[in-house]
């Protein structure tokens, strides 16, 4: 049986999802509110996680963020994060890189591209789990190889960084599954892919023809509206 894809992020309200762990996680592009998702803990987003990260499971990364990873878990020596430290070094890691560098982090493999993952996911083995990871998305989603996407939503706007679904992401409609609104205002929704965007109804209002929206349609196409 294939393997399910499950992408999880953690997102502010304008889609941003750059850096949720720490300050120094990821300032790229000047980024300056690392660990922005602990700023805002919330219980019921830690439950969703809690339910996620039950069983037995496999990473699914981008190079990024498994250096990010590679970097910390295997050093979290804390006795709160022992056993999460525990289930990554036993979960097998496939990331996602164009790249020679060293993957020295035990079970870690390296992935060329999609057809690399279209590959594992057709074996036998974990579900693999998706965290952070922000450039794989659209090509997985164009490959249809996500199974379930379930987005974090805190109630922040954090007005720049890194977004879930950069350019490039293919049209794409999704259905919701399931949803809840936490306690403190986070609202995790889970999706599954629900095909391509139906054509404009014919039903729906048809496009002004009146002289000034030609004027302003002539403006559009040279560039001076």
């Amino acid at each position: 049986m294939a393997r399910k894809i499950t992408g999880a992020a953690f997102l502010s309200l304008d889609g941003v999802m750059q850096a949720p762990g720490g300050p120094t996680e990821d300032p790229q592009g000047g980024f300056d509110q690392g660990g922005w998702v602990f700023k805002l803990w919330d219980e019921g987003v830690g439950e969703t996680l809690g339910q996620l990260f039950s069983g037995d499971y496999d990473l699914l990364l981008g190079r990024r963020t498994y250096d990010i990873f590679a970097a910390y878990w295997p050093y979290a020596e804390e006795p709160e994060n022992r056993p999460m430290r525990d289930a990554f070094d036993k979960a097998n890691k496939y990331v996602l890189t164009r790249g020679d560098q060293q993957l020295e982090w035990q079970n870690s493999h390296r992935l060329r591209g999609i057809e690399d993952v279209a590959r594992i996911k057709a074996e036998p083995g974990a579900d693999l789990i998706i965290q952070g990871s922000s450039t794989i998305y659209p090509a997985l989603l164009a490959a249809g190889l996500i199974d379930e996407l379930i987005t974090m939503t805190y109630p922040v706007i954090l007005g720049h960084g890194k977004r879930l679904f950069g350019d490039g992401t293919k049209v794409t409609k999704l259905e919701m599954t399931g949803h809840r609104v936490t306690d403190r205002g986070a609202v995790v929704a889970h999706w599954k892919p629900g095909g391509e965007l139906p054509p404009y109804p014919d039903e729906a209002p048809i496009a002004a023809t009146s002289e000034r929206e030609k004027a302003r349609q002539q403006r559009i196409a040279d560039g001076t509206w």
